[in-house]
């Protein structure tokens, strides 16, 4: 541009990239190019607009690749670590890591130890260089339950030592983090401090690392989103010199030769779609979370001879045991009642039309909880069945509310 005397005029370079080079969005998108033509990114997908820019902040790696058939020691240290058949779902996750970052991965993995010091971390090391560092983020349970989530945009995040956070925040850690560790959603929103929120796609594969079986953490019978794998090794193990040498052999090339093989292996036949077995350390994880409550509501219901509908006033006219009366009506529990119905395969279903989901029974407003495996018609029939015998019961009936 000319000014008045027909020299140059210089502009900011803010002005200038707005004339010239302007995007109207940003994104992290792997496999898509840094400059994303006609296309933008909203919380439903991709959209085709012409004329547009959205721009990539996803980076490739660039190691470049050395000989798989060079990979052996830590072929042999992964399943030193974990066994062979850990080791196999393991290396088979993380070669789907590096081959496709661009395709959602369904499930995470849950990497657990009874002592620190026994080579996950290690493990993790030439991966993580190998979808490059800058795609492989860290977090803390805290930060993954907090407002800033630029973590997100990563081929893998780990969520290091995994912990006990109460029984309340592992049930809420369990649900905020299963938005993330499979899609759908296909696009996340992400926050992060000084910058304006953006979508990117849900393309983050999730590692949780933990030294702590019993009270880490939360995982239910029917989860499909976590495969778990344990070892009972210890770094008396591991002999003298063992890391040294390991570490050495990655910084002397061999971080290459994982890239190659990663990048070779086969797993045609790993969809990363589908949930993943379901080993013994996640049924002891399972196991560990099991209420005493569960199962004397379990008992209970098996009592009333499990009904489709029910109020928690049934369940406590119905119980037998005092102390079980107890905790059902004391006001701390509230929150954890649902939870428990949850267990055992109930779950509330609110009222059509009303703002507070409530049905009234006997002049009462309460909750009903209906079986979990019923359609929502049925489970809207059943509750409005249950209210309709309260108000007329037969003479054959003798409903507890």
């Amino acid at each position: 541009m000319l000014d008045k005397n027909g020299e140059q005029e210089r502009i900011k370079s803010s002005m200038w990239l707005d004339q010239n080079r302007a995007i109207e969005q940003m994104t992290w998108a792997p496999g898509q190019e840094m400059l994303i033509r006609d296309r933008l990114i909203s919380e439903g997908g991709w959209i085709e607009k012409l004329g547009v820019t959205c721009f990539n902040l996803y980076r490739p790696p660039i190691i470049e690749p050395g000989e798989a058939a060079k990979v052996g020691p830590w072929l042999e240290h992964v399943h030193k670590v974990f066994g062979d058949e850990d080791a196999e779902w393991i290396i088979k996750w993380c070669a789907q890591r590096v081959q496709h970052p661009e395709v959602k991965i369904n499930h995470a993995l849950v990497l657990g130890s009874e002592k620190q010091g026994t080579g996950k971390d290690t493990m993790l090391e030439p991966v993580k260089r190998a979808v490059g560092p800058w795609n492989f983020q860290e977090a803390s349970p805290q930060q993954a339950l907090g407002r800033f989530n630029g973590f997100l945009k990563s081929v893998i995040l780990r969520l290091n030592e995994a912990r006990d956070l109460g029984d309340v925040n592992r049930y809420q850690f369990y649900e905020h983090t299963k938005v993330f560790t499979a899609a759908p959603p296909d696009v996340l929103l992400v926050d992060e401090k000084f910058l304006r929120a953006h979508n990117i796609l849900n393309c983050v594969g999730v590692i949780l690392t933990t030294n702590y079986k019993t009270n880490s953490i939360y995982l239910p019978a029917e989860d499909r989103r976590h495969y778990v794998a344990w070892t009972h090794i210890t770094p008396s193990d591991f002999a003298a010199g063992y890391w040294n040498t390991l570490w050495r052999w990655y910084d002397e090339g061999g971080d290459r030769h994982v890239a190659a093989y990663l990048r070779e292996l086969d797993i045609s036949a790993f969809d990363p779609k589908e949930p993943p077995p379901k080993t013994q350390a996640f049924w002891d994880i399972v196991d560990a979370n099991r209420a005493p409550e569960d199962a004397e509501l379990a008992d209970v219901l098996d009592k009333m001879g499990n009904p489709s509908a029910v109020t928690l006033l049934m369940v406590i006219r119905a119980a037998g045991s005092d102390n079980f009366i107890k905790w059902l009506r004391d006001p701390r529990n509230s929150r954890a009642i649902p939870h428990r119905f949850e267990q055992c395969g109930y779950m509330p279903v609110r009222k059509p039309g009303v703002k507070q989901g409530l049905w009234i029974i006997n002049g009462k407003r309460q909750v009903i909880y209906v079986l979990n495996h019923l359609s929502l018609r049925d489970q809207i029939v059943a509750a409005e069945e249950l209210v309709r015998r309260s108000v007329m019961p037969s003479k054959q009936e003798n409903i507890p509310f």
